[in-house]
């Protein structure tokens, strides 16, 4: 069997682009003493990966060059010599960007028997999902009533976001990169109220508009500007849960700002900047509830899927542009 591949060619300078990325085509070896062999069917691109092709130091460690590529995946098991995994399992971990790959058994997670499809568990019911469900309920406390505003709501965490809160009992608004996308979020993802970033012609206003009532929770994964304009709209006592900054993860300098922070020191606002994979708990809690809510329809999920792992970086790409509606999948097999 062949192993198509994705492997760093180069450290990105701004944008992402396709030199940065090597499609190659390897060996599938076999697994030694507690490992086990996967054939990858889906994988995952996601806004985190950006910083990890830079060579700095942060809390996870960076993509090397000339090595492939890692992401999270879903795959079936075709070889396993760790106990509790066997062939035709159906497992979820930190793989490569590639067919086959072979990985410690205890890196892997079965997945539970479930009606959900199986890419789902790489969104909704996976990181994406586990994510919004940790910043939401864990960090930023979120309670019945709050006024809740999340950027990027369009996304496959902000899309969640929204429908915990509301799930909750909270006011929910938000902003999207597109009056298309605005009108997915209030349609579909039951948000009270939204606005285009890109069409609008002062954030300032537009936060105003969409949360007259001021801004308890803030969900925060854009940064910037944006995140400027909702800090004047914050309430006495908020919380911001600072899940990610994205518009600035292809700068090539760091950007000044937010201004106005003082604002925070008057009106006593707490902001928290968290990983998921801190809270192993709250990612179990989280599962156990939203596969019924999906059965249920009270959780509902868009996503994107690319076909072919030679295909992944353009996905990836487009992720970062904002081209993309709800999850970003790679379907490998």
């Amino acid at each position: 069997m062949k192993n198509k591949q994705v492997l760093l060619a180069s450290r990105p300078s701004g944008w992402v682009s396709l030199d940065n990325f090597t499609v190659t085509e390897g060996e599938v070896g076999e697994p030694g003493d507690g490992e086990v062999l996967v054939r990858n069917i889906f994988m995952s691109v996601d806004p985190y990966m950006r910083g990890r092709m830079n060579d700095v130091k942060s809390y996870v460690p960076p993509f090397q060059l000339g090595e492939v590529l890692q992401a999270g995946v879903v795959g079936e098991v075709v070889a396993s010599n760790f106990e509790g995994i066997a062939e035709g399992d159906h497992v979820t971990g930190m793989l490569g960007w590639e067919n086959y790959s072979i990985c410690d058994g205890s890196l892997l997670r079965k997945l539970p028997q479930s009606s959900a499809p199986l890419s789902w568990h790489l969104g909704i019911l996976g990181m994406p999902g586990m994510t919004a469900y940790v910043g939401l309920m864990k960090i930023a406390e979120a309670k019945a009533e709050d006024q809740v505003f999340v950027s990027a709501a369009s996304g496959a965490v902000g899309s969640v976001v929204g429908q915990l809160a509301k799930i909750l009992g909270c006011r929910v608004s938000g902003s999207a990169g597109s009056d298309e996308k605005v009108a997915l979020l209030k349609e579909e993802f039951g948000y009270d109220a939204g606005f285009s970033y890109k069409t609008s012609d002062s954030l300032l206003r537009s936060v105003k508009e969409v949360c007259p009532d001021g801004v308890d929770v803030l969900f925060e994964n854009v940064g910037g500007e944006l995140m400027e304009a909702v800090l004047w709209s914050m309430r006495d006592f908020g919380r911001i849960a600072l899940c990610g900054m994205i518009a600035d993860y292809n700068a090539e300098a760091p950007t000044p700002g937010p201004r106005g922070m003082m604002v925070m020191v008057g009106r006593r606002i707490t902001m928290r900047g968290f990983i998921v994979t801190d809270h192993p708990e709250a990612c179990a809690e989280y599962v156990a509830k939203a596969i019924p809510w999906v059965a249920e329809g009270k959780l509902k999920y868009r996503e994107t899927i690319a076909e072919g792992v030679e295909n992944a970086p353009q996905a990836f790409m487009d992720l970062l542009q904002g081209g993309k509606t709800g999850k970003q999948i790679v379907q490998l097999s």
